[in-house]
């Protein structure tokens, strides 16, 4: 691992298996990512050796079929194969966080049906809370579940959700909707559905239609969709955990080791985008010396490999403490917070250091240039990751008296 990326205490399979999976990402993913970025192309190879690998079953238990790893270990993975390509690493983190709430959340009979499957990547995992207009605004969730007056253990859902990763590729969509079914509070009454779908894009499933690929400025090649819910019929064995009323509290689970993932990907952007600037650096001539002589380059990469290595450890240190069992949800924002917008940083440092050759779409920082800032808002801005900052630090430090 490079120097910026330490990470103290890990096993010798863990170090073999980060190695394992640098390899992997500079033989099969580097070299292709620029040429199926611009096409907006689906990585399906790059899937299908990762299925290989292990890696979408990666903190899935061996019970299961997984390999039962530690989330710090799932994040430092993470990391490597964001430092390839970004979309990547975001067709398994949704992937992941679906597999977690199961794993944390769901009926013993709801594991045994999905995780052997999600661990080998044959059913593969998205999730979805934000909705048209929404925004971060959970609670004003509009999308809703009805349960039949002639059953109720049957159910009807109706909405449309928004910013689904991998809303065509996934065929299991783990869905937050309002039940009304709980006390007063808002949050009291979401509940997570588990929806099954086929791949593809249309009607994948009765009354579930994912319209189309959104277009986006960056993060190509990964399919970003909307989900349309018309009168959808599911039943309560397909509610995450069995019971009604808790969704609410099980995203917000999801949304924290999310956090810690996120974070691991804007270090692993961070990171190439600081390779790509030294490696530039010592190769580019002005003034009759290698730019990296100069001391006005000196400073910036000295800036950026401090936020790269900074960044590093906040994310390490988030993941260990869920692996603890502590609660993490300061230091995943922390994390968050910081690695996303030390990463827009330090990929924005990088392009000025590749100067006029940072804007041509002929070098990988341009790539980067355009994927970082989906950093800085997905799993909350930096204003919510603020709020939840602020929020537990006058818990921490509540004045006595």
């Amino acid at each position: 691992m490079s120097r910026l990326q330490t990470t103290d205490g890990l096993t010798e399979e863990q170090v073999e298996l980060l190695a394992l999976v640098r390899e992997f990402v500079d033989e099969q993913v580097i070299p292709v990512a620029m040429g199926l970025e611009r096409r907006d192309e689906y990585p399906q190879d790059i899937v299908d050796q990762m299925k290989q690998l292990g890696i979408f079953g990666l903190m899935i238990p061996e019970e299961y079929g997984g390999l039962g790893e530690s989330l710090l270990t799932y994040a430092l993975c993470v990391e490597e194969v964001a430092r390839g390509w970004m979309s990547v690493s975001g067709i398994i983190n949704t992937h992941f966080i679906v597999a977690y709430l199961l794993l944390q959340h769901g009926t013993e009979a709801q594991k045994r049906h999905y995780l052997p499957r999600m661990a080998t990547g044959e059913v593969r995992g998205a999730f979805s809370m934000s909705e048209p207009g929404l925004g971060s605004d959970v609670a004003a969730i509009r999308t809703r579940a009805v349960r039949s007056a002639d059953d109720p253990d049957r159910w009807t859902i109706d909405g449309q959700k928004m910013w689904l990763t991998n809303g065509g590729s996934a065929n299991l969509v783990a869905v937050l909707v309002r039940t009304d079914v709980g006390g007063g509070s808002p949050h009291q009454n979401m509940t997570t559905f588990l929806l099954d779908k086929e791949s593809g894009f249309g009607e994948t499933a009765q009354g579930l239609i994912v319209p189309g690929k959104i277009a986006k400025m960056g993060y190509k090649g990964v399919d970003t969709t909307e989900l349309v819910l018309h009168g959808h019929r599911t039943t309560t064995a397909q509610i995450l955990g069995g019971e009604p009323g808790r969704g609410f509290y099980q995203m917000m689970d999801g949304v924290e080791v999310g956090r810690v993932n996120v974070a691991a990907r804007a270090c692993g952007v961070a990171m190439r985008a600081f390779e790509l600037g030294i490696a530039y650096a010592q190769q580019r001539e002005t003034f009759g010396k290698k730019i990296a002589e100069h001391q006005g380059i000196l400073f910036r990469l000295a800036d950026m490999a401090t936020k790269v290595e900074a960044s590093h450890q906040m994310m390490v240190k988030a993941a260990r403490l869920k692996d603890a069992g502590s609660r993490n949800d300061l230091e995943a924002g922390m994390a968050k917070y910081l690695a996303s917008e030390n990463c827009a940083d330090v990929v924005e440092q990088s392009l000025r250091i590749h100067g006029g050759y940072g804007y041509s779409t002929e070098y990988e920082i341009e790539r980067l240039y355009r994927e970082a800032p989906m950093l800085l808002i997905g799993e909350g801005t930096a204003e919510i990751q603020k709020m939840v900052i602020g929020r537990r630090l006058l818990e921490e430090f509540r004045l006595k008296g």
